[in-house]
């Protein structure tokens, strides 16, 4: 467990914050794209469990981490209220993240709502190994989409809306990207997002027989592997999202 200090806390529209924030002692060890943190949510009597929130970005230079948060309940509603000085304990990092030994020199990186917030500091990992950066996003209008100046610097960003208002209309699995005859291009596909439009990029994936690795967003509690609120089946009996994953071969998971 670590305290930090709040950096930057910057409301990002409809519903969503980005927290920058820094360690108060020591420095960040190692973090891998696709971990995250759990936060304890302060000064409240409702919520009694820490949240799990995705690492969004990280700066070395300047000992941070970004956090990207969907506001949705009590929990969520006092981190939004966190201001500039402002102290939190977070547990950090945790969980196993991309491997990046194995996406190849092109990988496509897919998100889906608050799915895309963990894809940016994996597209700068990506990035700093001189490999291809693509993204695409799928959002319901072009109002829901989050950060595009940022992820654009780092990547080609791509959009799909179900309204039409940006991009090509529809969800991401209609992207030219994802079609038989483009889907091949890419060496791998790292997928955040809800678990539908996870489900059915994975199975175009494997039609094309080409990598797809999944972010996970079980409910989580403890974020150690101990409380067993985010199990998942896989091929080789049940595993804890938090400690085991949250980023797993499709082939490995039990997805009909």
């Amino acid at each position: 467990m670590t305290d930090f200090l709040v950096e930057k806390s910057e409301s990002i529209p409809p519903n969503y914050i980005s927290l920058t924030i820094k360690p108060i002692n020591g420095s960040l060890p190692p973090i891998l794209p696709g971990q995250f943190v759990e936060v304890k949510v302060p000064d409240t009597a409702k919520t009694f469990l820490r949240r799990p929130i995705s690492i969004h970005d990280v700066d070395s230079d300047k000992q941070t981490i970004t956090l990207l948060i969907r506001v949705v309940g009590n929990g969520t509603k006092q981190l939004s209220l966190l201001q500039e000085g402002d102290k939190i304990n977070v547990v950090f990092p945790l969980g196993n993240g991309f491997d990046l030994s194995r996406v190849g020199k092109r990988p496509l990186l897919i998100g889906g709502g608050v799915g895309v917030a963990p894809l940016l500091y994996l597209g700068r990992c990506l990035k700093q190994q001189n490999v291809e950066v693509d993204f695409l996003f799928g959002v319901r209008s072009k109002n829901d989409l989050l950060r595009y100046d940022v992820y654009s610097s780092v990547g080609r960003v791509n959009i799909t809306t179900e309204d039409g208002s940006m991009g090509k209309q529809g969800f991401v699995t209609d992207h030219d990207f994802l079609s038989l005859q483009n889907i091949g291009k890419f060496t791998s596909l790292l997928v955040c997002g809800p678990t539908p439009m996870m489900k059915a990029v994975g199975n175009l994936a494997k039609k094309a027989n080409i990598p797809c690795f999944v972010s996970l967003e079980n409910k989580m509690a403890c974020g150690i592997g101990v409380c067993l609120c985010c199990v998942t089946d896989t091929n080789e009996g049940h595993k804890c999202v938090c400690s085991d994953g949250p980023i797993f071969d499709i082939n490995d998971l039990k997805w009909e």
